[in-house]
């Protein structure tokens, strides 16, 4: 596995729950069958889509060896290995690899207080600790710290990074990334996870996306994507337009948690067209119901998502 490897539409993909909260794995195959069918470029398991912060390491491994049985190697399976510190996210990221990861999602230190020189040798010591590609997980909002552009980019010409996953929001700053490793000679591939704006990375230069929205609609991100690709930014803007009128879901629940709210939605609107079984969240936080449960599947109606014919 090499960066050129990495490309495209790669959902972060969310756990399926059973309404007693453990894992339902019927609905899990059936939906990275569904993904595949639209098109993605890859998966990718156990990011905070996935709700991975609320699972056991048995459950992340048992999630991980599900998702990889079913690809099967069609597509690249990047896992997410969110822990406190380098030596645990490496002793994690070994049992995923172990189980079929292609690659590891890595955040910056959670709960402990590090510079970014220290951030970087975090790094650098989950890389000597697995034999797979790494890649930075960049969501502030989790873990209280942006990542520079500048340290990504060294850390990538050192070989120590495959790429990374912005989920920072900060669409300035992933400018400013894509631009310094064009100039570094790309040694990062790089992906957005801001849903709302895939077309205008595409055109400027991301490498590809990991939008949570991509379990609700993956196969319009992924014409978004071509058609970016090939030039076609009418096609492009207007698909974005669309998967734009879809993302209202995420706002429908108010005063809720973010995990309730986002995630939450997703699934909600999954299991309205039929992606999903049930969508039930992971304890303790509760899945979306009532009148909000209602304006989320108005949406869904309204922009004209088809049931996926469970």
């Amino acid at each position: 596995m090499t960066k050129t490897t990495f490309h495209g539409i790669i959902p972060p993909i969310v756990t399926p729950l059973n309404a007693d909260g453990t894992v339902n794995y019927d609905d899990l195959a059936e939906l990275v069958e569904h993904l595949i069918a639209a098109g993605v470029d890859g998966l990718f398991p156990l990011g905070s889509t996935g709700q991975v912060a609320y699972l056991t390491d048995a459950e992340r491994i048992a999630i991980v060896t599900a998702v990889c049985r079913t690809a099967a190697g069609r597509v690249p399976v990047l896992a997410g290995a969110i822990e406190l510190t380098a030596a645990r996210v490496a002793e994690s990221a070994r049992a995923l690899i172990a189980a079929g990861a292609d690659a590891i999602v890595a955040t910056a230190p959670i709960y402990a207080i590090n510079d970014e020189t220290e951030i970087a040798d975090h790094f650098r010591a989950i890389r000597a600790g697995i034999d797979a590609p790494l890649f930075a997980y960049d969501i502030p909002v989790r873990v209280h710290r942006k990542l520079s552009p500048g340290m990504l980019v060294d850390l990538g010409r050192e070989g120590i990074l495959a790429g990374v996953k912005d989920s920072s929001g900060d669409d300035v700053s992933f400018r400013r990334l894509i631009a310094m490793n064009k100039a570094a000679g790309h040694p990062l591939a790089l992906f957005t996870g801001h849903e709302v704006v895939v077309d205008a990375m595409a055109l400027v230069g991301a490498d590809g996306a990991v939008p949570g929205l991509a379990n609700v609609d993956a196969a319009a991100y992924v014409r978004l994507w071509k058609a970016a690709k090939a030039g076609d930014v009418k096609t492009a803007i207007a698909e974005q337009e669309y998967l734009n009128r879809l993302f209202e879901i995420v706002f429908c629940p108010v005063g809720r948690s973010g995990d309730a709210a986002g995630v939450g939605a997703f699934k909600a609107a999954m299991a309205a067209i039929g992606l999903l079984s049930s969508a039930t969240m992971a304890a303790p936080t509760r899945a979306l119901d009532g009148a909000v449960l209602d304006r989320i599947r108005a949406i869904v109606k309204e922009v004209g998502l088809p049931d996926a014919g469970r």
